[in-house]
Parts: C-alpha cells; structure tokens; sequence
C-alpha cells in the first residue's frame, strides 16, 4: 500500500526539509455534506504524505521499490529535494511495510493452494501504493486477481500516471477504460482493476458489484489506515460487504489504538489541528476490541501484534542491524511508544489458511 507512515496521527515534530508524516484514507462524512466533502479532499491529501514517506524510506536504503519515486511531485524528485522523514518514521514506514508483505506473500504462495492457483486481492482506499507494481513484475504470480478502490480522482489521477510513466506503463499495457473501472488481462492469467469509487456508494441498496470480482476464490482484503476514516457503521458495512459475497476470505488491518492514554491523547488533538477524524478509533481502542471487531464481522481465525510487538519478533536481528546502521535511532524509548499505538491485525475463514495461522514470530 501506499507507506503510511507511523507517527501520521502524531507527529508535531515535522520532518527534516518539511511535511509531516500522513496517511491515505477514504471516507468519514460529517453532519452536513459541505463539511463531509471537505473531509474527503482533506484526507485524499494525506496521500501525497504517506507517498513521500515511502520514497524518503526508499532512499534511505530502508526499503526497496522502483516505482516509488514516481509518486512524489516530480520537481521535487528532479530537483534531489525529497523530503527525509526523521529516522523514527522511517522505522515506522519500513515495519509496517514488512509486516504487510509477509502476510500478502504468506497468502499468495501458500493459502489456497489445493483450489489451485487463483487467488484475489481487494485493497481498499490504495491511492499512491506501489504494492501492484511490485507484484505483477514479478512473474511467479500465475492467476492473481487484484482490486484497488479509491475515489474515482484519485484512479484517475494513478491511471494517467501509468499512462505517462514507460516502467509503469510496460507493467500494466493497453488500458481498457470502461465507466468508473479500469481494468487489464495481464500475463499469466493475472487481472487487474482498479475501480473510482467513494466505499460508502458500495454499500448502497442500488450499487452494482464490483466489475471483475471473484467470489469463488481465495480472497484477502486489505485496510492500511482507510476503514478508520469511515464512520463506524459505514466500516461495518464495508467488510460485510464482502463477507456475504466471497466464502473464503481473509483480512489485514492496519490501524492507530489507544486513543485515551495521554499519548493517545495528543494523537487525537494532532489529528483535529489537521481536520481529520477518526471515527472507528473511539470503537476499537485496544487488541481487545479490533479482535472482536473482526470476530463479529464472521471471522474464524483472528491475530493481532502492534508495531512494536512486529519490530521485536519478527525482524531478524540481522536485519535490526542493518537498519539500525542507516541512520540510528537515538529516541528508542519514543519508538516503542508510537510503535505500540499502532496496530497490525488479521484474520480469515474458510479452509488453506495454515500459512498464517503459523505466523506468531
């Protein structure tokens, strides 16, 4: 997805050469709809943090993605003027990206496979994300459906920057525009779309189903920091949405917790001062209470581990190491405060899940 940043409800300390760290989200309508819609260009803007984030992490030798540069504003790539985010961002930028694509590799490569090859991916609210790129040129992913929904701007926006960018475009060639849905039939069986539309027109009584989606295959829906946008009862909706339609499905979470500590606290007010609302945070406060969110929602098979949890168990220390060496990190105990108010959470049902029911550390 699109590397939101971990600090992206609480940084009041800004970043070297500017910005703060941000967030893609998609939704969360207030009382009336002039305010609503002031909301959603709001938080349709955070995406240009989050994809700054990412490509600071990306030059920084923390991650590794060709296609990120190609998401931050151009003159200021042209211009060697990226922004660097402060090394405890980056941290956070790099944890939550590995521990996504551990869980995304674990599903493509060993859940479903005794129903054979297909499988699907549904990313809600993707704006910037790069993940699509990076997997689809990879060629070991044989019949892999994937969705990205975001509000149609902002599929608009990532369809002509295909279009216009050769590396991107020789991924994903020929587009073929039909209404809000772009879609491809890509090599080995792959099909790709990626659809304009605000999540709350999905879960009207008279919406359409989603062009392109499959219901008889494994499935995996994903939320990095967009299902808390929405008001609570919208949220819901959301995943049940896909609940009643696909059998065979799985969940990654990936959100902000512990509002009501003092540290929590000042997330909330960092979060107002930008006009952001978080609804589903005064909901799902703790692990406690995303578990059972996601145990109401039909799940079977739930798990949950902070940021911080993640760092500590599942990062070799090799790899503590090496990361360490890139910029050191001298506010330890900050990082596992804000590393701790964050929260990775997934869960699945149906049978072929055994990959990840073994993920623990």
């Amino acid at each position: 997805m699109s590397a939101p940043s971990i600090p992206n409800l609480l940084s009041t300390r800004g970043s070297r050469g500017g910005g703060r760290g941000g967030r893609r989200g998609r939704g969360g309508r207030s009382s009336s709809s002039a305010s609503s819609r002031n909301h959603d260009t709001i938080i349709q803007g955070t995406d240009t943090d989050a994809a700054v984030s990412r490509m600071s992490a990306v030059e920084l030798g923390y991650l590794e993605d060709p296609f990120a540069q190609y998401f931050v504003q151009r003159p200021a790539v042209a211009a060697g003027a990226v922004t660097r985010r402060l090394p405890i961002i980056n941290r956070g930028t790099y944890v939550r990206t590995m521990a996504l694509d551990r869980l995304i590799s674990s599903f493509l490569s060993g859940i479903g496979q005794g129903q054979g090859q297909e499988r699907q991916v549904i990313s809600l609210g993707a704006g910037t994300d790069t993940r699509c790129f990076r997997l689809f040129s990879q060629p070991a992913q044989a019949g892999l459906v994937y969705h990205e929904i975001d509000f149609p701007a902002v599929a608009s926006k990532k369809l002509q920057l295909v279009k216009d960018v050769p590396l991107l475009r020789n991924i994903m060639p020929d587009p073929a525009s039909e209404a809000e849905t772009w879609k491809q039939l890509l090599q080995n069986g792959c099909r790709y779309y990626c659809h304009g539309l605000d999540l709350r027109d999905l879960t009207k009584p008279d919406s359409k189903s989603l062009d392109g989606l499959r219901t008889d295959i494994p499935t995996l829906l994903i939320s990095e920091c967009c299902l808390c946008y929405l008001e609570t009862a919208q949220a819901k909706d959301v995943i049940k949405h896909f609940t009643d339609k696909i059998p065979t499905l799985s969940i990654i979470l990936y959100e902000p917790i512990k509002p009501d500590d003092p540290f929590g606290r000042q997330m909330v007010s960092n979060l107002a001062g930008r006009h952001i609302r978080m609804p589903t945070l005064d909901d799902y406060k703790n692990s406690e209470q995303q578990h059972a969110r996601l145990v109401e929602a039909g799940f079977e098979q739930v798990r949950e581990m902070t940021v911080e949890e993640i760092w500590r168990t599942w990062i070799p220390e090799e790899e503590k190491e090496r990361v360490d060496g890139l910029e050191g990190l001298d506010e330890v105990e900050e990082w596992n405060l804000i590393a701790g108010h964050y929260i990775v959470a997934w869960a699945w049902r149906g049978q072929g899940f055994e990959a990840w029911d073994g993920i623990t550390g």
